[in-house]
């Protein structure tokens, strides 16, 4: 299916690499939902920004029903079920000298990354998966980190969700791969700048940029450019991979 026919769904889609995810699905002409849980003013002025062909949601992807009533909504809205997935929304920040340390992080902090990202994940790969199976297509896109392989900055929590989003995206493509579903992630570094990175002071930036092959540090809208390649027909036969983005800083 080529993206221009595609109904697309991306989760946290109001700021930061939502945004530039929704923009870039946008520019192609597809039929995309703005997911937001609390960004609504956000959402509603991308949407009035990008034109008829996209719509903003609200829905806490840690709840199954309110997922179900959005996909429900979208259907309604554009007259056929969601085809693509990126599973992006998140809840936190970038700051290294204020993150927690092993000594003192609590469960609790891990299990609100684990609630947003794996929860939130699965809720909306489940609830959109029947539609995808009744059409014998379905994409899904999970947005990783490059702090899995190379954790330069120990965000404990962050990086085991992602961790565990990494696993979850390969023992999903087994599952869905028969159903016509890939299931891929994009693993990004830190962005040149999103709200979850602007706390990071610039000579961070610039010793990121330093240490890459391109010199430079990946912005929102290079990163969404690649989420863009596992939508498209180019990536019919790959599933269960994950992409790094990051201008070459993690090779792996």
């Amino acid at each position: 299916m080529q993206i221009s026919d595609q109904i697309v769904l991306v989760t946290g889609g109001a700021r930061g690499v939502g945004a530039a995810t929704v923009r870039a699905f946008a520019n192609q002409g597809a039929r995309v939902i703005i997911n937001w849980r609390a960004s609504a003013a956000a959402a509603q002025a991308l949407a009035d920004e990008l034109g008829d062909r996209v719509i903003a949601l609200q829905a806490d992807v840690t709840d199954r029903t309110s997922v179900e009533a959005m996909l429900a909504a979208a259907q309604s809205h554009f007259g056929g079920p969601v085809t693509t997935v990126v599973n992006n929304a998140l809840d936190y920040s970038f700051n290294g000298d204020a993150r927690s340390q092993m000594e003192t992080i609590g469960w609790d902090e891990f299990a609100s990354q684990f609630d947003t990202v794996i929860k939130g994940a699965l809720n909306v790969i489940q609830a959109a998966t029947p539609a995808m199976k009744t059409q014998g297509f379905g994409r899904v896109i999970n947005i990783g980190t490059n702090l899995v392989q190379n954790p330069v900055v120990p965000y404990h929590d962050y990086t085991a969700a992602k961790a565990a989003l990494m696993s979850l995206t390969r023992t999903a493509a087994g599952d869905l791969g028969p159903l016509g579903i890939t299931v891929n992630m994009v693993s990004g570094g830190l962005l040149r700048t999103t709200d979850a990175s602007a706390a990071t002071p610039d000579a961070v930036f610039d010793l990121i940029a330093s240490m890459t092959p391109l010199r430079s540090v990946t912005t929102p809208q290079e990163f969404a450019d690649a989420i863009l390649f596992f939508a498209s027909p180019w990536s019919r036969a790959v599933t269960g991979q994950n992409l790094v983005v990051d201008g070459g800083l993690v090779r792996d």
